[in-house]
């Protein structure tokens, strides 16, 4: 089976569809650029929805300063390991900015907060944490930039992690009813909705449950040829 993997793969996703049997090819189809970061107050509750955010964040050593012993809420296991990594607390992790939005408007209402962010980023937080006149300082740190380019060649299957690389896909790209889809998460799947119909979820945003939605779809396709 042919797979267009729409970013690099980690070495270890990689890897194991390898030994599945799947041959791999890999485009990223987007570009992260980080942002002069302008000074602001930097609250002691801080929001992480991306692993972006926080590699750019710790890599400004005047930003990282101020970012030591500050209690974390953020979106995703890889954003929290990489918190972690940088050595800081995390409050709550949730699977999608959603999730985390009702739990901060619930749990943290007399609090503000300073949300790391890109350009590009789902509303939901900032909205709800605003109609609940919860105080909420963005920090606008990178921007992602579309890169589309023309695939040529047939997959049975496109990996898509993000909505900004399905709209990048579909500038100069159409799929065909024989070619499946694969996403990470939900809000990834609402983007592809609009192509197509022929599409996996993964049961939560991480690797192994993306390549369990990948095996177990072939398994079951070919086991009814």
């Amino acid at each position: 089976m042919r797979l267009l993997a729409t970013k690099q793969l980690s070495l270890s996703l990689k890897d194991r569809l390898i030994q599945h049997g799947f041959s791999i090819v890999e485009q990223s189809f987007i570009k992260i650029k980080a942002l002069s970061i302008p000074k602001k107050e930097i609250e002691n509750q801080l929001i992480f929805t991306s692993q972006n955010a926080v590699k750019i964040a710790f890599s400004e050593p005047e930003i990282k300063a101020q970012l030591e012993g500050k209690n974390y809420f953020c979106v995703g296991k890889k954003t929290k390991t990489l918190l972690e990594e940088n050595g800081q607390k995390v409050i709550k992790m949730t699977q999608n900015a959603t999730d985390l939005a009702y739990f901060l408007t619930n749990n943290h209402k007399k609090e503000a907060f300073s949300f790391f962010c890109g350009k590009r980023r789902r509303p939901e937080i900032e909205n709800l944490l605003k109609e609940n006149n919860m105080r909420c300082q963005i920090h606008e740190i990178y921007d992602t930039f579309l890169t589309p380019k023309t695939i040529d060649k047939p997959f049975d299957g496109i990996l898509f992690f993000s909505p900004s690389a399905v709209s990048s896909y579909f500038k100069v790209n159409s799929i065909n009813t024989e070619t499946r889809g694969f996403c990470i998460g939900k809000t990834t799947a609402s983007a592809l909705d609009f192509y197509t119909k022929n599409y996996s979820i993964a049961k939560e945003p991480t690797e192994t449950q993306l390549l369990l939605s990948i095996y177990n779809y072939y398994l079951q396709h070919h086991a009814q040829k």
